[in-house]
């Protein structure tokens, strides 16, 4: 049968993040997109420039529309940006036995603010307990858990620690933000540590970056790949997307990664 995943997500008016990058991602990775929209941003390479959330009863609509007709075998949830969508989400979710992958989208690439102030304790309490993965990174797991951000392994730890408290099954933390010559990310499941390490890539386009992981990992899941594996590939699958990436001139800010290097040359 063909693999289907969910987004809920964001709509990026750019094309490089949020409901349009999961989109892509499930595409080249051979899964069938479907999609929920919790919010419309006027965004480019640049920065966001407005946004407005969707009503709750449209995106409870949706979350309807899609669980009562397709077999979703994995989802995403991304920007979430307040109270009212995290708890409508959540409602939506009552009976979805499939994996739930959280990418606490809280500030965009350029910097702006996505998730309001007073919806961080909702989504660490309402949202987290139900992931089967969290994927902050850094600045995100210090907003995400209260603690500054972590710049050695045993901070990391102690954030992965915290969200696990909070309920998550497993915590990957993103090494994109750090500093070194490799990207590690660290993947916690309260008894072990896994490291996923590939070589820092020089370039600005890397919009969108975290959307692509997230969704990356929901498309191998949603393929009946294991959490470990799915992360392995979907962190392999970024990496080459972004070198891919690295020579697109596509807008006049940091542009997106390359999703379909797999089938055409940029």
């Amino acid at each position: 049968m063909t693999a289907i995943a969910l987004t809920i997500a964001g709509s990026d008016s750019g094309g490089g993040a949020g409901i349009q990058a999961d989109i892509k991602t499930f595409s080249a990775l051979e899964t069938f997109a479907t999609s929920v929209i919790t919010a419309v941003t006027a965004q480019n390479t640049t920065g966001v420039t407005a946004v407005e959330d969707i009503s709750c009863g449209l995106i409870a609509a949706q979350m309807a529309a899609v669980f009562s007709d397709m077999d979703v075998r994995a989802l995403k949830i991304g920007m979430v940006s307040r109270v009212e969508t995290i708890e409508t989400i959540a409602a939506g979710l009552v009976g979805f036995a499939g994996p739930v992958v959280l990418d606490p989208v809280m500030v965009a690439t350029s910097g702006d603010r996505l998730l309001r102030e007073e919806a961080i304790d909702a989504l660490r309490t309402v949202l987290v307990p139900r992931a089967a993965i969290v994927t902050p990174n850094l600045p995100e797991a210090s907003l995400l858990t209260g603690l500054p951000i972590a710049h050695d392994r045993a901070a990391v730890t102690k954030q992965a620690e915290a969200i696990l408290k909070a309920g998550a099954a497993t915590v990957l933390i993103k090494g994109g933000h750090g500093d070194g010559p490799e990207s590690i990310d660290l993947l916690f499941d309260g008894e072990s540590v896994r490291a996923f390490a590939a070589p820092r890539i020089a370039t600005r386009n890397d919009h969108g970056t975290g959307c692509t992981l997230a969704a990356a990992i929901t498309a191998h899941l949603a393929r009946g790949y294991a959490l470990v594996e799915a992360v392995s590939l979907s962190k392999t699958y970024l990496h080459q997307a972004l070198e891919a990436g690295r020579g697109v001139a596509i807008g006049k800010g940091r542009g997106p990664v390359h999703h379909f290097y797999r089938w055409w040359t940029a």
